[in-house]
């Protein structure tokens, strides 16, 4: 999709919008492709909501120097969730301004907030008036390899197109037709997703069974968490909704971030080394997703077994005590 709406050879360069904290390879393929990056903050106060008047404000800005036509959205997120209401709201502005939107929608099975559902970009556009409906072009992904399926191994998506000109589309499917031999288990894998076992089918049984347990393990995962971290100074964490991440915040004593600076160091990628290296438990700084300046976080998986994740917040609630008191 990047190939069809990027035109690396045009003396402006073609700008495309991207959350912030966003994929570091997301980065990297609009960086390929010789987009110009627009990011917009997504705001943490508020659960990490995507606000439209944030998207202005980057849009405005970018216009100066780049031709914005595409704005990238992570739906949900880790652990972003986006209400109806937020998802009209970025259409019309994605209509106003003739912006091409890519919805990454590989979550939207891992949602699990009390009161919490998912709403599809697609779904919430054809519900919308007929003069935009039929007029705001959408890409959505979905993908094996994230979720209850495949989290993270097997390989294989697809890609839903609305309102594409039927001359693009010929350009499109001559593009994906190049890269359509992923593995044989990763389409079995995105088959049983697109259509998963019904009750009656002999497999319904086991395969609810394995998908609840996966839900209830998240969930009293994402519980154990919050109360670790409630309980440790200098971090803050939003209430977890969806995805298989959570992005707590650090606040380091002035002490560190000096220490940091001699270094010549993110504050948040020297914590994750020496994390590393006196517990053996790997996490990723905040600095590699982007962040506020001046904001330090990190990120976890929250996907695994109740006593690896019990084992991973002991090793972190120790370390990080420890690291906070030797600055303060």
């Amino acid at each position: 999709m990047l190939k069809l709406l990027i035109r690396s050879e045009d003396s402006c360069r073609t700008g495309v919008l991207i959350p912030v904290p966003t994929y570091a390879s997301f980065t990297l393929a609009l960086e390929d492709q010789g987009a110009a990056i627009i990011p917009y903050h997504l705001c943490e106060e508020q659960g990490w909501t995507l606000q439209v008047e944030e998207l202005h404000r980057a849009l405005q800005a970018a216009r100066k120097t780049c031709n914005p036509v595409a704005l990238y959205i992570c739906n949900p997120g880790n652990p972003t969730v986006t209400e109806s209401k937020s998802i009209e709201e970025v259409i019309r502005f994605a209509a106003e301004e003739r912006l091409f939107i890519l919805a990454d929608e590989v979550y939207q099975s891992c949602v699990y907030g009390d009161n919490t559902e998912f709403y599809s970009y697609k779904k919430v556009l054809s519900e919308m008036s007929s003069d935009i409906s039929s007029s705001v072009e959408l890409a959505s992904f979905n993908s094996v390899s994230k979720g209850f399926m495949g989290e993270c191994g097997f390989r294989g998506g697809y890609v839903e197109l609305v309102n594409l000109d039927p001359e693009v589309m010929k350009y499109a499917r001559t593009l994906f037709s190049t890269r359509s031999c992923p593995p044989v288990a990763g389409q079995i894998a995105l088959d049983l997703m697109a259509d998963p076992p019904k009750p009656g089918d002999p497999s319904f049984p086991t395969f609810s069974e394995e998908v609840q347990f996966i839900k209830n393990t998240i969930c009293k995962n994402t519980g154990r968490i919050q109360e670790v971290f409630a309980e440790l100074p200098g971090i803050s964490c939003q209430p977890l909704k969806a995805g298989f991440f959570v992005f707590p915040s650090l606040h380091f004593p002035p002490k560190a971030i000096k220490w940091a600076e001699k270094r010549q160091m993110e504050l948040d990628m020297l914590y994750c080394l020496h994390l590393l290296e006196e517990t053996g438990l790997h996490v990723r700084p905040g600095c590699e997703y982007g962040q506020r300046k001046d904001s330090h976080h990190i990120r976890l998986f929250v996907g695994t077994q109740e006593n690896i994740m019990e084992d991973a917040l002991q090793r972190l609630k120790t370390f990080h005590v420890r690291f906070i008191k030797e600055f303060s």
